[in-house]
């Protein structure tokens, strides 16, 4: 991630700090950054997560922060992708929402699936050069959860949470979640109960969807890095397709459309979810097998298949030959190029 990236920073965070006697200007100030940033409305990624930390280190331990601001955060605060959320039908239409609406606050995004009766939701950066503080991991998580206790007025538990990192009182997090939490894990993952994503939210409001939806939804289609349906559905492909999640209903989540109304829109530009998932695994194959630290049982995986041999396949359908011919092929090619110069 570069410093240049652009953040929206909702105003709501500092009244939600003085609500619990933290004063903006100490934060500010911890994090070495000028006290006008209290009134920015925009922050670059290395301001962003500056105040994060400076928020942890006031606070001492990240467990407790976690669950002092996620509960004491008010409603009224809110911005209006949340908003949008907190206003949805049920638990699945605000999840939804709050993955679609994160584009609008880079540089976290946030891949759901439903797969059985569990429903993950694994918080993944944009930019993997540098992650964000395990303060922001948390309450990112964490709000996930207080957002369905909050709109269905139910004590919702987690099934299970996953984090990288060390994130201070286990215990304390343990007992917010209401399950075990598992640190020092490869990913940053909340898994929840399936059957609790059809419960109806209480503070639904269709009047304020009907006013909020069109203008978020035009927001996040102007960010996306093609305006193009098909390649809007590629990268999210690309970034869900290892180990297999990246199944239509997981695209069509993201996107904030149905399935149906996702086959329609691929219909109309003469292509079908199918040819656009051959053609990203193509893709992804040539670019892994050309890098020599992977093996290919890593490639068949990191491609979204399972089993090596559909792999083998697949590969030879797409390029007339085995991984490893080509991947050699292409490897003697490129070292001729060298000897060139």
């Amino acid at each position: 991630m570069t410093s240049h990236t652009r953040i929206k920073f909702p105003a709501g965070f500092w009244e939600g700090l003085r609500q619990l006697g933290i004063a903006p200007h100490e934060v500010a100030r911890k994090a070495g950054l000028p006290l006008t940033i209290i009134n920015e409305p925009v922050v670059n990624s290395s301001q962003y997560f500056l105040i994060w930390q400076a928020y942890s280190d006031i606070i001492g331990d990240t467990a407790k922060g976690i669950i002092k601001l996620t509960t004491g955060f008010e409603t009224v605060h809110f911005p209006p992708t949340v908003l949008a959320a907190y206003h949805a039908r049920d638990y699945r239409d605000a999840l939804t929402r709050m993955a679609r609406y994160k584009h609008l606050c880079p540089p976290e995004s946030l891949l759901i699936t439903e797969e059985g009766d569990e429903c993950t939701i694994e918080l993944e950066w944009l930019y993997i050069e540098q992650q964000g503080p395990s303060m922001l991991v948390g309450i990112t998580l964490a709000f996930l959860l207080e957002l369905g206790r909050r709109g269905t007025g139910q004590p919702l538990t987690a099934k299970s949470v996953e984090f990288s990192h060390f994130m201070g009182d286990v215990q304390s997090l343990e007992a917010y979640f209401g399950c075990q939490v598992q640190i020092g894990g490869n990913r940053n993952k909340l898994t929840l109960h399936r059957s609790d994503l059809q419960l109806p939210f209480v503070s639904y409001n269709a009047e304020l969807l009907e006013i909020l939806t069109p203008v978020l939804d035009q927001s996040v289609d102007d960010q996306q890095p093609s305006h193009s349906i098909i390649g809007r559905v590629k990268w999210i492909m690309k970034r869900s397709l290892v180990g297999g999640r990246s199944n239509i209903q997981t695209v069509a989540a993201e996107l904030g459309m149905s399935n149906r109304t996702l086959q329609r829109r691929l219909h109309n530009e003469k292509t079908s979810f199918k040819n656009l998932l051959t053609q990203v695994r193509q893709e992804l194959a040539r670019e892994y097998l050309a890098d020599p630290s992977l093996d290919i049982r890593e490639v068949a995986f990191l491609i979204g298949y399972e089993d090596q041999n559909s792999f083998y396949r697949a590969f030879k359908l797409w390029e007339g030959d085995t991984p490893s011919n080509w991947r050699t092929e292409h490897s003697r090619c490129k070292f001729d190029k060298l000897t060139l110069f």
